[in-house]
């Protein structure tokens, strides 16, 4: 399975008041938490948030009552467990969800946004490949860019499809102390669509 090929299947958009990013998830791989992010935002757990974080070239993350990084929870009220799989990685676009440890993931999610992936890394990936490390993925991370360290650490659970310019122009917002943008930037609903 290419998650950069899949275009059919469930699909979220993040509405913002910025624009709106459509990304077509990936239960088979991440189910637990597809159906954490979508059962937020269909009880409207989401609405009204913000992107309490961006770092261009690199992420923006949102999903936090807080806004400040440090709050939010599952649907079952408690940390759920990772899910890692050959078939979903850190690729420009991807949704995963953010942690602060193993097994720790609540309400909190992030969109890669780095179009580079590090020469240095996909060098280090290269040499794997004798071993057995996937040749799509080096070229996906080649092709589209991405956070590779971030494989196996965050669950990917989505991939956008519509939407890029959104994501660039959120990413290019001002922020101050902690990365948080300096006018808000806020989710005002999130729309799952079977």
């Amino acid at each position: 399975m290419n998650q950069l090929a899949i275009k059919e299947g469930t699909k979220a958009t993040i509405k913002t008041n910025r624009g709106d990013m459509t990304f077509v998830l990936l239960p088979e791989v991440a189910p637990k938490a597809v159906e954490n992010f979508t059962t937020h935002a269909k009880n409207g757990y989401y609405n009204g948030l913000i992107f309490h974080r961006v770092i261009k070239d690199f992420m923006i993350q949102g999903g936090d009552p807080n806004g400040t990084g440090t709050g939010g929870e599952s649907i079952w009220g408690k940390p759920f467990e990772d899910e890692f799989s050959e078939d979903a990685h850190n690729y420009y676009g991807a949704l995963s969800m953010a942690n602060s440890g193993p097994h720790t993931n609540g309400s909190q999610f992030f969109i890669v946004q780095a179009k580079t992936a590090p020469p240095q890394m996909l060098e280090q990936m290269e040499e794997l490949t004798d071993s057995g490390y996937p040749r799509e993925c080096i070229d996906n991370y080649k092709a589209v860019g991405g956070t590779p360290w971030l494989d196996y650490h965050h669950t990917v659970f989505g991939q956008l499809t519509d939407g890029a310019d959104v994501l660039e122009d959120i990413a290019s917002v001002k922020t101050s102390f902690g990365d948080k943008p300096l006018y808000d930037v806020v989710i005002e609903t999130i729309e799952i669509s079977e």
